[in-house]
């Protein structure tokens, strides 16, 4: 199931995959770029993200905590849960850092923050694959229970405009008195949405305390501040990455658009062909073991054509043995990561061969 948010709004989008009892993965993008990813399981949502939380969302829920340092003391995440933000909560709690109640509000906290950002979207494009359930899992929501709460939610924050704009706008205080639930945190360079975050307060009792205070004259919230300045533009490397895993594309989107990569993902080696001539990217992640076509044959063909001949093309598999590395270099692989591979392996051979 795809399309685009013109044709279908996400509140049905929604209520067709719970009818549907489906499992598997809801990817919605906006017109200026952004992503989201949404996980289901039977038709229950188990986990929602986006792609540029970079685990600051998980940061600011661990300072509501006064748990703000505890991330800091894990280990690098493996890619066996295909999103980071989710594997980092599970660490937390097999650590014991977290107990069982805290993850699970984190969890479902995380998922109602992004159905708030996507309900009102009405221009982008969504996909929605069939695949396993994404596990181990802790909670879920059913949407059918839960949607009349967030159309009235969206209601009540677009009566705080335009004295209050977005939930990314950083609260200033006029008055010592004002706020005492949440003065805390008032400094000036705190979002309104971390706030909620901090507070564990719903996002509309945080615009609204602070809509109040804002008519009484103890606060006032300045516009966000875009650059004055013009600056040169720098456009980031482009990766086409091609695995038939559904789950390793994702998690490689999920962290290479966190550390500001173009990515695109493909699970077909067939469509790949299509794809890298209109997307001319300049570093390809190839899995070997595909079906149709698999990554030796793929990296060969890219080769022989003068377009792709010399950009890095680095192979991806789960084997580890000495023929198939000397295969893939026969072939002109540039360089090969074995799977299950961390972030930080990725991101260093990312950036030892992009432009960047």
């Amino acid at each position: 199931m795809q399309g685009t948010l013109r044709e279908i709004d996400v509140y049905t989008i929604i209520h067709l995959i719970e009818l549907g009892q489906r499992t598997g993965e809801l990817l919605i993008e906006s017109t200026a770029g952004k992503f989201w990813f949404l996980f289901f399981s039977r038709g229950e949502l188990i986990y929602a993200t986006d792609t540029n939380s970079n685990l600051t969302r998980l940061r600011d829920y661990l300072h509501g905590l006064g748990l703000e340092h505890a991330i800091d003391r894990l280990a690098t995440s493996k890619l066996g849960i295909n999103v980071l933000e989710y594997g980092q909560i599970w660490s937390l709690l097999e650590s014991n850092i977290l107990n069982p109640a805290q993850a699970k509000s984190i969890i479902e906290s995380t998922m109602r923050e992004v159905l708030f950002e996507i309900l009102s979207l009405y221009q982008g494009t969504f996909v929605f694959e069939i695949s396993p359930a994404l596990t181990p899992r802790l909670t879920h929501l059913k949407f059918s229970q839960i949607s009349a709460e967030f159309s009235r939610q969206l209601q009540t924050w677009q009566q705080f405009y335009p004295f209050i704009q977005s939930v990314n706008q950083c609260p200033v205080m006029l008055s010592n008195d004002a706020l005492p639930h949440l003065s805390t945190w008032i400094d000036g360079k705190t979002t309104i949405r971390q706030l909620s975050r901090y507070s564990g307060l719903d996002i509309c009792k945080v615009g609204q305390a602070i809509y109040e205070a804002i008519a009484t004259g103890e606060v006032t919230v300045p516009p966000l501040m875009l650059n004055v300045l013009p600056q040169a533009k720098v456009e980031s490397p482009r990766i086409l990455c091609v695995d038939d895993s559904m789950t390793i594309c994702r998690a490689v989107e999920y962290i290479l658009h966190n550390h500001g990569y173009q990515v695109t993902a493909v699970s077909s080696p067939i469509k790949a062909l299509s794809v890298i001539f209109q997307y001319k990217p300049d570093l390809v992640l190839c899995d070997i073991t595909m079906p149709e076509i698999d990554g030796y044959e793929l990296c060969g063909m890219l080769r022989r054509s003068s377009a792709f001949a010399k950009i890095p093309i680095i192979m991806l598999t789960g084997k580890d043995g000495f023929i198939d590395r000397v295969k893939a270099r026969m072939v002109g692989a540039t360089e090969y990561l074995t799977k299950p591979f961390g972030e930080k392996e990725l991101l260093t051979t990312i950036e030892k061969h992009s432009k960047r």
